[in-house]
């Protein structure tokens, strides 16, 4: 199912830039993420964190998540609304959910005001998809703490083990990634931030499952082993008032599959006490189509790439959330947030969904608390 790349996508709903640790501080939080949509899928999330701090600049974390699915995809290698005439996989007999994704996480921070420095690594494993990564970021503050550099690196080591007996090319999938990031305090109600992000990934990147089927055609999706995309991303942050910001972001993204894409978020948060904060966030996504995807029914046996993901074809989307905070009088705070999610109309999610658009909903809720 490559659950992981779902959450992936959906952490990009709104555009964040994790190379700025927090105060060290211990800490621990709870929390259950929900996620469904029009096409079959349901993911139920509990997650847990533990920071500890172990010196006067040292903490260690670990993260734990658990994403419980029910999804067609997983069971028989199509969307609910395809008829599946190739895998012939089924739902194991009284399973509640057809894929469990379990993604423990270890971190270790190093902070001594100026330099911040975190590194660590997490393991996914989930019906037919593993994967292991290892990640590092440092952030140099200068000028009175005014400014900030950063760099993070990250790469992953993924294997597919598909749910039927199905040769791939290779059943490796790794991907690198490098952000280099600028945040200046440009006066002490507005700060900006820029990044820019490299990024490759190499081996099998297509889906084990999709396939094209039209007239004498059987053949399953097939892309380039090869993938090299950059982002480019400018955030501002903004005080209204003391008791009003507004976030805005822009990003915009290319490969050398030509895919396009520009993605503008705003969110702005209104502090209605000192406990409670809550507000709105829209976002817009647009994206142009892979240099290999064709229309529906076009294939033919001399094409070598053949795609069926609505994510290699020109797509908008948006989204609407509200996000909630409520802070008690020990620190401790409970954060939620309920979003929509949907895409423009789309001939491929019709094609293997069986919907014209993808639309979804997901919320969350974490409780975080010092110990």
């Amino acid at each position: 199912m490559q659950i992981k790349y779902l959450f992936l996508l959906l952490s990009l709903v709104f555009f964040k830039v994790s190379l700025f640790a927090s105060n060290i501080k211990d800490t621990m939080s709870v929390g259950f993420n929900t996620y469904v949509d029009n096409g079959d899928v349901q993911v139920y999330s509990p997650t847990l964190s533990l920071f500890k701090k172990v010196s006067h600049n040292w903490m260690l974390g670990f993260k734990m998540r658990i994403d419980a699915i029910t999804a067609a995809s997983i069971t028989n290698g199509s969307g609910s609304g395809h008829v599946d005439v190739v895998t012939g996989a089924s739902k194991k007999e009284g399973q509640l959910f057809d894929d469990v994704r379990y993604a423990p996480t270890l971190i270790a921070t190093y902070d001594d005001g100026i330099n911040t420095l975190s590194f660590g690594g997490y393991i996914s494993e989930e019906l037919d998809y593993s994967g292991k990564s290892l990640f590092a970021n440092y952030v140099r503050q200068l000028n009175a703490q005014n400014t900030a550099l950063g760099v993070g690196i990250s790469q992953s080591f993924d294997k597919w083990k598909p749910i039927f007996n199905r040769a791939l090319p290779t059943n490796k999938r790794e991907e690198g990634k490098i952000d280099i990031s600028i945040n200046q305090l440009i006066t002490p109600k507005f700060s900006i931030q820029g990044v820019y992000s490299y990024m490759k990934g190499t081996g099998f990147l297509a889906s084990p499952y999709h396939y094209i089927l039209q007239n004498d055609i059987a053949k399953f999706e097939n892309y380039p082993e090869s993938r090299v995309g950059q982002a480019y991303a400018l955030k501002g942050v903004y005080m209204l008032g003391k008791d009003d910001a507004i976030n805005a972001s822009y990003r915009y993204y290319k490969d050398d599959w030509d895919i396009t894409s520009h993605t503008i978020n705003v969110e702005e948060l209104h502090d209605y006490s000192r406990s409670f904060t809550s507000g709105l966030r829209v976002r817009y996504y647009t994206q142009s189509k892979s240099n290999f995807i064709k229309d529906i029914g076009t294939y033919t046996l001399n094409d070598k790439y053949y795609a069926v993901d609505y994510r290699m074809s020109a797509f908008d989307s948006f989204d609407v959330g509200v996000p909630f905070i409520y802070r008690m009088r020990k620190g401790d705070k409970v954060s939620a947030s309920i979003d929509y999610y949907q895409t423009t109309n789309n001939d491929y999610i019709k094609h293997w969904y069986g919907v014209s658009h993808l639309s979804a909903l997901y919320t969350t809720l974490t409780y975080e608390f010092g110990y």
